[in-house]
């Protein structure tokens, strides 16, 4: 089996798991992104944190099996602060005893992934929390695919030579326009009026999505590797296929938490 076949089959599991998740909602969803964020946590402290202590890793693992017990027992403001408790009490550990600064973002970039994709999902009510899911994705996927179909075809300038040599300007300008239509069309089935604001906030994720992108890209080049791990036939690890989807997750919650019924489907 070829290496473009192993990507098509596992894309399309994953897929097919995830959409099967988010529409499910609840624990069943939470549970699949506390699954996912316990391989970033591992894939980071691989490639980032190095041969540091044992305890670091144990740490991490434990941080975010308590953010999903946040998630899934607590609600509202009680559920913030024993959040905001369990990072800041996972992060001070660190910085105390065991991984310094390195592990302490890698437990926001994990831990947060978990907690602003669950929130976003069951944080609110009616269709709205797997409207802001689905445009959140929409979003993330549209850009990955326009960028790759426009660098290719279009080429020209690099975008960021020195952290991704084949990423290119117009490849990045293409994911934009994609986003744009990608979450437009989500927008619109959900039949949410203020289309434009909804296409001025796809086309900003599409730009935080590629900065994730290219964040996850100087991570690995710093450790000298390849791939974040190995875990997905074909497509390497759990943090090579959400490095976009981390920022965008948890700049959209922000925004949504500021803005309240952003994601009203009414």
């Amino acid at each position: 089996m070829s290496n473009l076949q192993l990507r098509v089959i596992s894309g399309i599991v994953m897929a097919g798991v995830f959409l099967t998740a988010a529409f499910l909602g609840g624990w069943i969803f939470a549970a699949l992104m506390a699954l996912v964020s316990l391989v970033i946590w591992s894939e980071w402290t691989q490639i980032a944190v190095g041969e540091g202590d044992d305890r670091t890793n144990l740490i991490g693992l434990i941080s975010i099996v308590f953010m999903f017990g946040c998630l899934v027992f607590l609600t509202d403001t009680t559920q913030i602060i024993a959040l905001l408790v369990v990072f800041a009490v996972s992060a001070g550990t660190m910085l105390s005893w065991s991984g310094g600064a390195s592990a302490v973002k890698g437990i926001f970039y994990a831990g947060g992934f978990l907690v602003s994709m669950t929130l976003l999902r069951n944080g609110a009510v009616d269709q709205s929390g797997i409207f802001a899911l689905l445009f959140l994705c929409a979003s993330v996927w549209a850009t990955d695919i326009g960028a790759y179909f426009a660098g290719r075809a279009i080429g020209g300038p690099k975008l960021a030579p020195a952290i991704s040599p084949n990423k290119t300007i117009s490849g990045a300008v293409g994911g934009v326009i994609s986003a744009m239509i990608g979450a437009g069309l989500v927008t619109m089935v959900f039949g949410v009026k203020n289309l434009t604001i909804y296409l001025l906030l796809a086309a900003f994720l599409s730009v935080i999505s590629q900065a994730g992108d290219l964040y996850e890209s100087w991570i690995k080049r710093r450790a000298g590797v390849k791939d974040s791990g190995s875990i997905i036939p074909g497509h390497g690890g759990a943090m090579d296929r959400v490095d976009g989807l981390v920022f965008a997750a948890i700049s959209l919650w922000m925004i949504t938490w500021f803005c309240g019924m952003l994601f009203s489907a009414n």
